[in-house]
């Protein structure tokens, strides 16, 4: 995550902006809540996040939306407010700034920022924003109370796709209150493009918030998502520990959006559902990905010097992919869309899985080192036809 603030007089107004990176999972989706190792790296695509937080009080700093909490979603077109008399009405004495302590979004609290969400006019064909409606009300008034201000977000990233757009927003939204509640403070290192690094510390503090974002949003995620935007580059993620991985190579993948709508936390039940109806068989599921994901995480940190040795190493992780997703695959979370961006790159010799939950969503197609640019567009101009959405991305 990279965050930037910038400040006027302590008793003015307070502007911050944060941003987080999405995130491929390379293996062990749905397999990892079941104990096995995932591998997952943030990628080029951003969610940005800034917030300004005006002064306590009625009336001070002007404008109607002085005194109240408000979220623009830039690439939506809505903009939701509450003012604070209401939050404080409806949350009363479940409103507790305690930035430095996370802490689970509570029965009680969730209840009432359903209420609140009642007060809003959230278009039918958008009722999907509600979860990450209720994330935003209960990661603002958790870090910073009833306190006025106004966020605004948008991104790079496609909704509900599997590149971990929940995960970015959460994040880059948690370091932004975090930042603006003083809880955390940049460091003097500037990362890419001028943007102000955390430390580690400060990382960890927002990543716990983010999680707790995301706990509201899919139920039980594994927190590998919000782990991989916050921290960046590569990992190996396996029942709550994370190992940062180095890829000693470039590793360039062409992402396809399907464009097609789903449910993560239905996905995850699914999975859940067929592993109590099939213990040993699914165990045996969980235990092939775990397998693959740690034999994949060793060979990424490998340096290949010559086209052979590169050669070699790009086959190994393809192989490794497409074994990924036959496991996937018995995981009931395929989809036809998903299926047919399969055929169409194999066709070109190119080995994809998907990526995320599943069922639609984002695939992912590695793109070997001397892949030429004919085959790609190739593919790509194929993969359009269907009304899919393709772009090329590097890992950070």
């Amino acid at each position: 995550m990279d965050p930037v603030a910038g400040t006027a007089e302590h008793r003015g107004p307070v502007e911050v902006r944060a941003r987080a990176p999405g995130k491929i999972i390379l293996t062990g989706e749905h397999a990892v809540v079941h104990g096995s190792a995932a591998v997952a790296a943030a990628i080029d695509l951003y969610t940005n996040s800034s917030l300004l937080l005006r002064p306590a009080g009625p009336g001070e700093g002007g404008g109607a939306g002085s005194s109240a909490v408000e979220l623009d979603l830039r690439d939506s077109g809505l903009t939701f407010s509450w003012p604070c008399s209401r939050l404080r009405g409806a949350l009363g004495e479940e409103i507790s700034a305690n930035p430095g302590a996370p802490a689970p979004c509570s029965p009680d609290q969730l209840a009432a920022i359903a209420r609140l969400l009642q007060d809003q006019d959230i278009p039918e064909a958008k009722i999907w924003l509600s979860a990450g409606l209720s994330a935003f009300l209960f990661l603002y008034t958790s870090i910073l109370g009833c306190r006025p201000g106004k966020a605004v977000v948008s991104s790079d990233l496609p909704m509900g796709a599997g590149l971990g757009s929940s995960a970015a927003f959460c994040v880059s939204m948690s370091g932004a209150l975090l930042t603006a509640a003083g809880a955390v403070s940049v460091g003097a290192h500037r990362g890419a493009e001028g943007w102000e690094v955390l430390e580690k510390g400060a990382l960890e503090l927002v990543n716990q918030w983010a999680f707790q974002g995301e706990k509201i949003i899919h139920g039980k995620p594994s927190g590998i998502d919000n782990s991989v935007s916050t921290f960046g580059k590569m990992i190996k993620f396996k029942k709550g520990e994370l190992t940062n991985l180095e890829s000693r190579n470039p590793v360039k993948m062409l992402i396809t959006d399907t464009r097609v709508g789903r449910n993560t936390k239905a996905l995850v039940a699914g999975v859940s559902e067929r592993a109590s109806r099939h213990p040993d068989a699914m165990a045996s599921v969980f235990h092939a990905v775990n397998t693959i994901s740690e034999e994949l995480s060793s060979i990424v940190e490998l340096v290949a010097e010559d086209e052979i040795a590169i050669t070699s190493k790009e086959d190994k992780l393809a192989e490794l992919m497409e074994m990924n997703q036959g496991l996937l695959q018995c995981m009931g979370v395929s989809h036809s869309s998903i299926e047919t961006v399969l055929r169409t790159t194999l066709k070109y010799s190119l080995v994809s899985k998907l990526t995320g939950a599943g069922g639609g969503g984002c695939v992912l197609t590695l793109i070997p080192t001397l892949s030429s640019n004919i085959v790609l567009e190739k593919v790509t101009r194929e993969l359009e036809s269907h009304g899919y959405r393709c772009f090329k991305v590097e890992f950070l």
